[in-house]
């Protein structure tokens, strides 16, 4: 059964919307468009007004375009401020001749995500949790895929348990509510954008997945197919565009513009573009900014993020593990020579990070960028999770032609050769008016009702009169 899903990626410096038609397991992206954001600032909503009609001017062109209407969205959660905890939960099972089922593992995860006591529940929030390893009877340290149909008196599960902030998620459901468009689902964002850009492979052998957005950079490492650890930094990309800003004294929409066109980390790399000096004609005299100084600039900042990114994967403990290195995906990661920044600093093997090919699109090559991968991303993920049809599409007004009906019309206006008098002109006066009579088609009346009806046959008179004088002048 053909549907549509719609999702939003709350970026800081741009809302993605992407809309997908959807039947059974063939994903076909309709649409794909990245708006400036307002009002968010490292992942978080520090103004829901200004975000609010932001994303009221996005929606409403998504809507035009595809001549429909969104009634329900998936979103992606804050990424920074996230603190990750451990829970454990166990059922007995009454039945122990029962294969264990997937339903069962989602029951348990639901009690570890009920039962964990959270340090302070008016500002905290589960924003998910993901599957560690499982115990049965004679048997430890399973993985879900492992457990599931095996024979056991008692099922114990670990989990990793994200928290963040309730007042970020209370933002969320605001903003829809006021633009009167449901939350189908708030995804944890770093699992939903692993799935997308990693392969099955690289998540069993290990591998850092570092996401460089605008405001927030986060790291998250998978091992055994599982999701093992993730950390985040509150700047990314806007902190770059923020250095180029100030050192050159010159607009945030200037220094975003320059960044993307002319950027690059590795000063020493740039080759003869290093030579290459920017006019920048907003004053007297010009202003001139070499290439190599804003690669400088920008390499700086690069180091700093870097850094924060290696110093949580050696706190992780996994660092041995991540035998398939990095993956960088986000917008950051197109900057020029990052990739090689990160392969230089770290050692490890490393790759952009684009949406796989698991679906066809009919929009712009945008839709395969790696600032695409979250809105993408959930709308895979709400593909399998079976969610309903997001929109609808209005239904079209019948449009009914009027009906004509002939009025005879008797026009006693003299001819325009006899418009003067004809003494005037030494000329005898006819003996009688000449009257013709025609008949014209003219709206059949709408209305019965007495006072709307003489109102419409004097207009009618008229515009028959117009009609007539008309014919007679051609």
């Amino acid at each position: 059964m053909e549907k549509y899903i719609a999702s939003i990626d709350l970026g800081s410096s741009k809302f993605g919307l992407c809309v997908a038609r959807v039947n059974g397991e063939d994903v076909q992206i309709v649409y794909y468009k990245e708006t400036p954001s307002d009002g968010i600032r490292a992942s978080l909503i520090t103004n829901p007004m200004k975000a609010s009609m932001r994303l009221k001017e996005a929606i409403q062109e998504a809507e035009k375009e595809l001549m429909i209407q969104i009634l329900q969205v998936v979103v992606g959660m804050p990424r920074s401020e996230v603190a990750q905890v451990t829970a454990q939960a166990r059922i007995d099972r009454s039945n122990q001749d029962e294969y264990i089922s997937a339903e069962e593992v989602q029951t348990l995860k639901s009690i570890a995500l009920e039962t964990y006591p959270l340090p302070n529940p008016e500002k905290q929030i589960m924003l998910g949790a993901v599957a560690q390893s499982f115990s049965i009877d004679d048997e430890i340290q399973l993985v879900e895929s492992e457990v599931v149909g095996t024979l056991s008196s008692s099922l114990e599960g670990n989990f990793k348990v994200f928290i963040g902030s309730r007042s970020a998620t209370a933002a969320l459901d605001k903003i829809f509510n006021g633009l009167q468009i449901a939350l189908a689902k708030k995804y944890f964002l770093p699992d939903v954008v692993a799935r997308t850009v990693l392969t099955e492979d690289e998540m069993t052998s290990g591998v850092a997945l570092m996401d460089v957005g605008a405001g927030v950079t986060s790291v998250s490492i998978y091992y055994g197919g599982i999701m093992r650890y993730y950390a985040s930094i509150p700047f990314g990309g806007k902190a770059i565009t923020g250095d180029i800003r100030t050192e050159c004294s010159i607009s945030d929409d200037l220094a975003e513009k320059i960044k993307k066109r002319f950027g690059a980390c590795l000063p020493g790399k740039l080759a003869s573009l290093s030579e290459k000096v920017l006019q920048i004609r907003l004053t007297e005299p010009y202003k001139e900014v070499p290439v190599r100084y804003i690669s400088e600039i920008i390499d700086c900042r690069a180091r700093e993020i870097v850094d924060a990114m290696l110093y949580y994967i050696q706190e992780s403990g996994l660092q041995n593990a991540i035998r398939s290195g990095i993956v960088i995906t986000g917008g950051g990661a197109e900057l020029a020579n990052f990739v090689t920044l990160v392969k230089d600093m770290s050692g490890y093997e490393v790759r952009k990070g684009y949406p796989r090919f698991m679906f066809s699109a009919s929009v712009g090559s945008g839709v395969y960028s790696t600032s695409a991968t979250a809105a993408i991303g959930m709308i895979l993920a709400a593909k399998d999770d079976n969610l309903p049809d997001c929109i609808t599409v209005p239904e079209k007004k019948e449009v009914h032609e009027e009906e004509l009906v002939e009025v005879e019309v008797t026009d006693e206006t003299p001819h325009p050769e006899t418009l003067f008098a004809p003494e005037e002109f030494g000329e005898e006066k006819p003996k009688e008016e000449k009257k013709r009579t025609k008949k014209v088609k003219v709206p059949k009346p709408k209305s019965e009702k007495s006072g709307f009806l003489s109102v419409f046959w004097n207009t009618l008179e008229d515009t028959a009169l117009k009609i007539y004088d008309k014919a007679n002048e051609e």
